[in-house]
């Protein structure tokens, strides 16, 4: 493809990229994310074509490759165009009855169609599917339709027309102008506006000007950014010259992850076709604005995220944050003006440029405008990536879109915001996803991290869990981070081993304070998130830890006590073959007995007891029954 040096040369490319594409002609696209590539979706591409040559289809049929279409838990996801047919848990075995059946006849295949849990219903295409039905998908919408190795996809469905617009029609000021306008808040951590850090940059004394991606995403359980980058890298990268022309930057770096190889892969790709095209580079399409984009691979360091410790990494350091006495956007990379936004920032900017500040800001809430991406784990039905706009409530979430909880156990929490966030309990779940909302609920928005915990979760537990997570992440640079983090995780393990104190509670709260004051990042500063909001909401399980060493949810292997009821147990031994410690007495004919002192409480007998004996029981905080025998005995014995 020669190198297109005016807008009209991309228009007439784009048209005739539209022309080509027949409406009516088939097209089986396959979801080949890292999520559908773990179940095999490669393969599955391989056994279309193969299917499709063996069928004489290979030339009237497409097939395409294509990012995450987010709904992960039914993976791997196939939609078949024009129709929009969707099959879900698609398997390589099954592409001879789609060809034969949905591409040749029109015939569905029943048994890969979603079947809605509530009514039983099964359902065909992709408005219907409650998961997609309830969201908006302006950011991941695309991910479905393109193949994220081939730029004239994107190209075909309007791709760098938002950055033609802004080199040809627009100033640099008023880019900044209708991003401000639009009040795009940064989607990676806090909100912080988008327009005004642009401005700060722009505003900085110094020529050389740097813009940055941040797709440094270390939270666990998020994966928002990775599957943009995956999907639809040049969105990220259109979105990036606009901020560059904005403020006035000649070069970008893209920080991401090495271990997301997918996403460095087709970023990479994207890179090198955007500048083959004439998008990137010298004199774009003729503008005479000059962009090059770098990458620099990250080790995988979660503090990295943070601003200054990522473009610490940048310049070829250890990647540990520094004091900001002043702001990045006036002294960061290099000691120069830089703007750092994440990848989903980044990628709403075309729909701004191209749509409208007066659009973004009808979507949303009073302060939070536009979409947001979330990755909705944890114990709920539907798992995946789900973008909904800002002011939709937590519960709509969990229960339109994630179909409620599994085995339909009831709510306690949810946790958003990442390790960092805060965990807010089933009575607020009415609260809309708004920045300033949550905050107020002592969590966040943060990159989009949402994870859902039923009745069976223990909070004093699931705190001492992210704060070990962040002390285990700390850098240790700064002391009220590395020994702060370190002091509560030693409290809240002594807490759910049921040797805390009631002073134990109050040491949690002023550590918390202290750091949120005294550590040098917001890694430190918003550690605490997690415990205080536990503290806040959910003290009673705290004291219950302490008074009466009983744990609730059973989770806290040190509280719990698991015996053998001798009414239930039939001597089967099941449960005594399956005790790692041979802490199981009993033989057949024999009740069995456990031996506490050998008992690692690893719950081998519980789940191997069968469902229709019921004999293994765990309890906390109450002592084992006396009718329970210390030894084996004959099971003739229950009788007496």
């Amino acid at each position: 493809m020669p190198r297109l040096n005016t807008p009209a040369e991309l228009e007439t490319l784009r048209k005739k990229l539209v022309k080509n594409q027949s409406a009516s002609r088939p097209c089986i696209t396959v979801c080949c994310g890292t999520g559908c590539r773990a179940l095999g979706s490669v393969k599955l591409v391989d056994a279309f074509r193969a299917e499709l040559a063996k069928q004489g289809l290979e030339s009237s049929v497409d097939i395409k490759e294509t990012g995450c279409h987010g709904f992960c838990e039914k993976g791997s996801v196939v939609v078949i165009y024009p129709q929009n047919i969707c099959y879900f848990h698609v398997k390589p075995e099954d592409a001879a009855d789609v060809v034969a059946k949905t591409i040749k006849t029109g015939e569905l295949v029943d048994h890969l169609l979603y079947k809605d849990p509530a009514s039983g219903e099964k359902l065909v295409y992709h408005q219907d599917i409650p998961f997609y039905k309830y969201q908006e998908r302006t950011v991941l919408g695309d991910n479905e339709h393109i193949n994220p190795q081939n730029i004239e996809d994107y190209i075909q469905r309007g791709g760098y027309s938002a950055l033609v617009k802004a080199l040809f029609q627009m100033t640099p000021e008023s880019v900044l102008e209708e991003v401000d306008t639009a009040n795009l808040r940064g989607r990676g951590g806090d909100g912080f506006p988008a327009g005004k850090k642009w401005r700060t940059t722009r505003d900085a004394p110094d020529p050389v000007k740097y813009v940055l991606v941040n797709c440094d995403e270390g939270d666990p359980g998020a994966f928002m950014d990775r599957s943009i980058m995956e999907g639809n890298p040049h969105c990220v990268l259109e979105g990036l010259a606009i901020g560059a022309f904005a403020v006035g930057a000649k070069e970008g770096y893209i920080y991401v992850r090495a271990e997301y190889p997918l996403a460095v892969e087709n970023l990479y790709a994207a890179i090198r076709q955007a500048e083959e095209y004439g998008l990137l580079g010298k004199n774009i399409l003729g503008s005479g604005f000059d962009f090059i984009v770098k990458v620099h691979e990250g080790a995988g360091a979660f503090v990295s995220g943070e601003s200054s410790a990522l473009m610490t990494a940048i310049e070829g350091r250890v990647g540990e944050p520094r004091p900001k006495y002043i702001r990045t956007a006036i002294k960061g990379l290099w000691d120069k003006p830089s703007n750092l936004n994440n990848v989903e920032t980044w990628a709403n900017v075309p729909h701004i440029i191209n749509k409208g500040a007066e659009w973004f800001r009808s979507i949303g809430t009073e302060g939070s405008k536009g979409t947001k991406i979330f990755a909705l784990v944890g114990k709920v039905n539907n798992t995946g990536l789900v973008e909904v706009p800002m002011g939709t409530t937590l519960r709509d979430i969990i229960f339109k879109i994630g179909g409620g909880l599994r085995d339909g156990k009831k709510i306690k929490a949810v946790q958003t915001g990442g390790p960092s966030g805060g965990c807010i309990p089933e009575n607020l779940l009415d609260s809309p996803v708004d920045y300033d909302v949550l905050s107020k609920l002592g969590s966040m928005v943060g990159s989009g991290g949402l994870i859902i915990m039923d009745e069976e979760t223990c909070m004093v537990d699931i705190a001492r869990y992210f704060i070990n997570f962040l002390s285990d992440e700390s850098c240790g640079k700064c002391l009220p981070c590395r020994e702060g983090l370190r002091q509560l995780v030693e409290i809240l393990t002594r807490i759910t081993e049921g040797k805390g104190t009631m002073a134990d509670m109050d040491t949690l709260e002023d550590l918390s304070g202290v750091m949120s004051e005294a550590c040098l990042c917001a890694l430190g500063q918003q550690a605490p998130n997690p415990l205080l909001t536990t503290l806040k909401y959910f003290r009673h399980e705290y004291i219950d830890h302490i008074k009466n060493k009983h744990c609730e949810a059973g989770v806290c292997k040190a509280l719990l006590t698991f015996y053998i009821d001798p009414d239930k147990c039939k001597a089967c031994m099941i449960c005594a073959r399956n005790c790692p410690t041979d802490a199981i007495k009993g033989g057949k004919g024999l009740i069995h007995t456990i031996e506490q002192d050998k008992c690692i409480k690893c719950g081998a007998c519980l789940d191997t007891c069968p469902a229709k004996f019921y004999a293994v029981r765990k309890i906390s905080g109450i002592p084992i029954p006396d009718n329970v025998p210390s030894e084996p005995i004959p099971l003739n014995r229950k009788a007496e």
